[in-house]
């Protein structure tokens, strides 16, 4: 039973990347990213398996830009990008500032160009305030990297982080649980990969993504309300 579990398992695994293959084409149109932290809970999460669309963002050419639906990073759009302290390694936020926008965050809640935002994507679960994440920007403590200290000493205005032109400000919808914008400073214009499309698989209580062994678990812990997901 255990040889037919994973062979079953196998067959389901290898069939869904060729189709998506087939659907979607290369890599060079979109790429398969698995969530590995619950920065982003309950949009995405650990286990959830995305397809990235790489040409949304992509500039466009001479004749290009007539056909295919290119776009400028937008507040609110869900990307993955490359972590700016480690480039080997790709992350997922949402972005909530872009170039010239200010925002502070107040008791938890963000404020943006001087208005509170409604977030109803986020959540918080710590049940006390933070001195630094949760009235940003402040003294910094906890684990803020060199680019964060400068984006502190060297974009804030009347209490205020600026974004600067090229870059974004990102943050995990899970704000309490999320090494964000906050620590590690703005994300750079070129170091985004694309913006997050849909859920195409989705394993519950897996961090690594990858199926689970047994022919009764691979089953019972698919997400199926998420399969084919559209992320907003």
């Amino acid at each position: 039973m255990k040889n037919f579990g994973n062979a079953v398992r196998d067959f389901v695994l290898e069939w869904s990347v060729n189709i998506i293959v087939l659907l979607f084409g290369t890599t060079t149109l979109v790429q398969a990213f698995i969530v590995p932290t619950p920065s982003m809970d309950k949009t995405v999460m650990v286990g959830d398996h995305l397809l990235v669309d790489k040409l949304s963002y992509a500039p466009p050419g001479s004749i290009s830009k007539y056909f295919l639906p290119y776009t400028e990073v937008k507040r609110g759009d869900i990307i993955v990008f490359r972590y700016p302290s480690n480039i080997q390694e790709n992350y997922v936020k949402r972005v909530m500032g872009v170039p010239g926008d200010h925002l502070r965050v107040v008791n938890k809640v963000l404020y943006l160009n001087g208005k509170p935002l409604t977030e109803p994507y986020t959540q918080h679960v710590r049940d006390y305030i933070d001195p630094y994440a949760d009235n940003f920007p402040s003294e910094p403590v906890g684990p803020v990297d060199q680019r964060g200290r400068a984006m502190l000493q060297e974009h804030v205005v009347n209490g205020e982080v600026v974004v600067p032109e090229g870059s974004y400000f990102a943050m995990g919808d899970n704000r309490d649980n999320s090494l964000d914008s906050r620590y590690w400073g703005f994300m750079p214009r070129d170091y985004v990969k694309g913006k997050a499309a849909f859920i195409y698989w989705s394993f519950e209580d897996n961090e690594e993504g990858l199926p689970p062994a047994g022919f009764s678990r691979f089953f019972t812990t698919i997400r199926w309300s998420r399969l084919l997901h559209q992320i907003h």
